[in-house]
């Protein structure tokens, strides 16, 4: 018999046997029919996903999401509006002053977001995340979040990631902290420690959506603690996570806490942010 040749009734060496040929075939079948008797749907707009649309929000939900767009403010990462952008875009040396950062305190370093956060897409994933149990989410979102651009000295100072602490009867009713699943994946994919027990809500609050700006910044007024007694905070550049900024001050309330106990230096980091009147969207 020749080198190489077949014994009869042999197949050739990685032939599927009838077996696995079987089983896939099943497999195949298995995933067809719990497609139709259980059709996958994205958490945001209920339409039939894709079979190789991976996660739960389609691809199309997340292409609507409307970016920040450029120039912004290299500080707090706000959209210049018409009459900085034009001087951005002549660079002009007069000093550009943006409205957004005099919402920050001085130890704040940046703020990045992602898109705004007002209707369409970005609002239907928000509230996936926030309101409808759909925590899975958040691992897309935080997959864009770790996109954005940082100044060099965030990127290289930054220490660990803390998100934003949940009252515990709202914890309690939904059964997860929404920052705290977008911090946890955000800080996997910069490879940071996730600070989780750094920060506390002392009391209960109002939910901010229908508050005026002094009301939230009345609401969330001593709202937050950090804990004194770790070492871990002092002389460290930390970065909160929210799912959505609007006046920044539920963020603010948080920075001043861990400001207090020793933190030298916060940044924000959100999904969303919630454009106000005369915003360049």
């Amino acid at each position: 018999m020749e080198r190489g040749a077949l014994t009869p009734g042999l197949t050739p060496p990685g032939t599927p046997t009838r077996t696995a040929v079987a089983r896939a075939l099943l497999r195949v079948v298995g995933t067809g029919a719990a497609d139709f008797l259980f059709p996958r749907t994205c958490a945001a707009c209920e339409r039939a996903l894709d079979r190789a649309e991976e996660g739960i929000v389609c691809g199309r939900c997340w292409a609507r999401l409307r970016w920040l767009p450029a120039p912004q403010c290299p500080r707090c990462g706000h959209p210049l509006g018409e009459k900085l952008r034009a001087r951005a875009i002549a660079a002009s040396s007069s000093p550009i002053t943006c409205h957004w950062c005099p919402l920050l305190p001085a130890y704040v370093r940046s703020v990045r977001s992602v898109c705004w956060v007002s209707a369409g897409s970005a609002l239907a994933i928000v509230h996936a995340l926030k309101y409808r149990g759909w925590h899975a989410v958040a691992d897309g979102m935080a997959e864009r979040m770790a996109r954005l651009d940082w100044p060099r000295d965030v990127r290289e100072e930054r220490a660990a990631v803390l998100p934003v602490p949940l009252g515990a009867d709202r914890l309690r009713e939904r059964g997860y902290n929404q920052s705290e699943r977008l911090a946890r994946a955000l800080a996997a994919r910069w490879g940071l420690p996730l600070w989780n027990a750094c920060l506390t809500r002392t009391r209960g609050t109002r939910t901010q959506t229908r508050l005026t700006p002094q009301e939230r910044l009345r609401n969330v007024s001593g709202a937050f603690r950090a804990d004194t007694a770790t070492r871990e905070l002092l002389g460290r550049h930390v970065v909160l996570v929210d799912d959505v900024v609007t006046t920044a001050a539920t963020l603010n309330a948080c920075a001043a806490a861990l400001f207090e106990a020793g933190a030298r230096v916060v940044s924000y980091a959100t999904f969303g942010r919630a454009p106000a009147t005369g915003d360049r969207r």
